[in-house]
């Protein structure tokens, strides 16, 4: 690797790191925050003497210093099959007692491996090797004016695999190389999103089952459902992906990827899609993982736009393995981004824990890994916060509830059915009720996106989040003729006078429909609404129709993403269906009318699980 020149390397601050700490690492749903990526690159251009000026805080040039006095720092490139070279760096321990290695596949952003230095070198100051790399075909590749393409230092060579065959094969080839050069103890993978996935597949399918234990941060369970459920296509969500490879689409891809891309777009040939997409799930490799006994943690988030956490859930449930799910507040990355990317006054605690899971199952630190309860929920915005009086921005000051679980079967205790109802002489909106009411008919006029939306922007929205400021709705804005509303009456707090419903789980809607065309889109949306009629969102999924009789009812079920949520007294819950959000694909026809009945033989409802 190239060493970057020192005057493109701008000098990390004080107030860079806490804007990170505060903020995040995305500064939109296509872009890492510059200072994110700013903190990568002048580590790394300290490490390599490329920097002739500090351009490191105080508390940073100490950690480089750390480091440097224990290990040796290497910047390889390591040929896999195909004669492919994968960007990579090494920090090698100075001692002659076998230690284990850390492999850390890079996440899916212009500056592979680069973005976390910080977590490498922790990494390393706790008795571990480091070995880090980006993936193939990762990495910023800049298109030239007069033809060709120029690469940066951390790019890999060859085309991205999107976790495929050749992903996993690579990842072989890195750990051999990890043997060869480290000689190690143990062997594990850290992987944050797309090195996530990768890190859970490598590990299931390596012909020497050479991997002793996985950590997979905003990880995905299986790439054809996160991408593609109940036949509706996440569009936002892959668009943000593509925009993140780091160069143009024609480069970044083979002929085959750019095909499969262009029909998902479309929404067609989605068959083949799924079926590409069930190749690259490590849930298919579940009957692997367990085989092995490899210790597996898992985190993710409640309102995740790339890899929503039911098909999570799915896999984690499958494994007999020792295994921890978090689940957390906010969006993709946004609990540990910042954690592996910058230091903290106190521990990032979903990085503290992963780090615990290595340093239990690797080093055999007798921590209290092996007590913990496999499932930690992080309840909903349960934080308190003040408003910081210099910027207006919600500050935490005392984090969320978290509650473990012995299992994920343990989260629901039980479940209570709302029946959907008519809306009173006078209200615009239906109600939501414990009994089941006579039987009714409502429609709206499908084919408008809405102020009823799961999130404004992918990723930022979450980020906002967990840094304490939850998206606010404005329900009276809520268009009527092209939505449907149903609400249940202020609920009265339970023991504590403080909680009407406790909300642990997957929310099920079952809903009896019929169209003017011949397919439709529904997207349903849990709302906690106060007493001044503001709301924030608890969960949400759509629904896509296809091949339908017009005018002919249709009776569907679906689960709404799973979530953990007090709902206070005097608050009510309301139940939103329209036809159209934007982070999805949608087969309504502008114009048409959708109606949402409940006959008396088979009524609509929601189901909600408590516990």
């Amino acid at each position: 690797m190239n060493a970057p020149q020192d005057d493109s390397t701008s000098t990390v601050t004080a107030a860079q790191l806490v804007q990170i700490a505060d903020g995040g690492i995305w500064a939109s749903s296509t872009a890492v925050a510059p200072d994110a990526a700013n903190v990568g690159q002048a580590l790394v251009a300290t490490l390599q003497g490329a920097a002739t000026r500090s351009v490191l805080t105080p508390e940073l040039e100490q950690l480089v210093a750390d480091v440097r006095r224990v290990a040796t720092i290497g910047f390889p490139r390591i040929t896999a099959p195909g004669g492919i070279e994968l960007s990579a760096h090494t920090i090698k321990l100075n001692t002659s007692e076998p230690r284990p290695v850390v492999i850390v596949p890079s996440g899916w952003t212009p500056f592979g491996w680069v973005l976390f230095e910080y977590t490498y070198l922790q990494l390393a100051l706790r008795g571990y090797h480091v070995l880090a790399y980006t993936p193939r075909g990762m990495g910023l590749t800049t298109k030239l004016p007069g033809g060709g393409y120029l690469d940066s230092p951390w790019t890999s060579g060859g085309t991205i695999d999107v976790a495929g065959p050749l992903d996993r094969a690579d990842g072989w080839e890195v750990i051999t190389y990890a043997q060869q050069y480290f000689q190690p103890s143990s062997i594990g993978f850290l992987g944050e999103s797309y090195g996530s996935g990768i890190s859970q597949l490598v590990a299931a399918s390596d012909p020497e089952e050479r991997v002793s234990a996985v950590v997979a941060l905003s990880t995905w369970g299986n790439l054809a459902t996160s991408l593609l459920h109940n036949d509706t296509c996440h569009l936002k969500a892959v668009a943000a992906l593509v925009n993140f490879t780091g160069g143009p689409v024609e480069r970044k891809f083979d002929e085959e990827t750019q095909q499969i891309l262009r029909d998902f777009d479309l929404g067609q040939n989605l068959d083949r899609v799924r079926d590409w997409g069930e190749k690259r799930a490590p849930e298919r490799f579940v009957p692997e993982t367990n085989r092995l006994g490899i210790p597996t943690f898992f985190s993710n988030t409640w309102h995740e736009t790339l890899f929503p956490v039911n098909q999570v859930l799915d896999t984690f449930n499958e494994l007999t393995v020792p295994k921890r799910l978090n689940l957390w507040i906010g969006d993709h990355a946004a609990p540990e981004g910042a954690g592996l990317t910058i230091p903290f006054s106190g521990p990032n605690t979903p990085v503290a824990e992963a780090f615990a899971w290595l340093d239990h199952h690797l080093r055999g630190i007798p921590n209290d890994v092996p007590d913990w309860p496999e499932v930690n929920n992080q309840v909903m915005f349960t934080y308190r916060t003040e408003a910081d009086p210099d910027t207006g921005k919600n500050v935490i000051t005392e984090p969320a509830v978290r509650e473990s679980r012995q299992s994920w079967d343990e989260v629901t205790t039980q479940v209570e059915r709302w029946f959907l109802a008519d809306a009173a002489p006078g209200d615009q909106d239906g109600a939501l009720m414990l009994g089941q009411n006579s039987a009714w008919t409502r429609e709206f006029t499908a084919g408008s996106l809405t102020e009823a939306t799961a999130v404004d922007e992918v990723l930022t929205t979450g980020q906002a989040e967990w840094n304490g400021s939850p998206k606010v709705y404005e329900t009276a804005k809520f268009e009527r003729p092209s939505l449907l509303i149903w609400a249940t009456e202020a609920l009265t707090g339970g023991s504590d006078g403080q909680t009407a419903r406790r909300l642990r789980g997957v929310p099920r809607v079952r809903l009896t429909v019929r169209s003017t065309a011949a397919s439709t889109t529904l997207v349903a949306y849990l709302f906690d609404v106060g007493p001044d009629d503001t709301a924030r969102i608890i969960a949400h999924e759509p629904y896509t129709l296809t091949d339908l009789t017009p005018d002919q009812d249709t009776t569907v079920d679906w689960d709404l993403q799973a979530a953990a949520y007090d709902v206070p007294a005097d608050h009510r819950l309301a139940l939103v269906i329209n036809s159209m959000d934007q982070l999805y694909s949608h087969a309504t026809v502008d114009g048409s009318t959708t109606t949402i009945s409940s006959p008396a033989s088979d009524p609509s409802y929601l189901d909600l699980p408590l516990g």
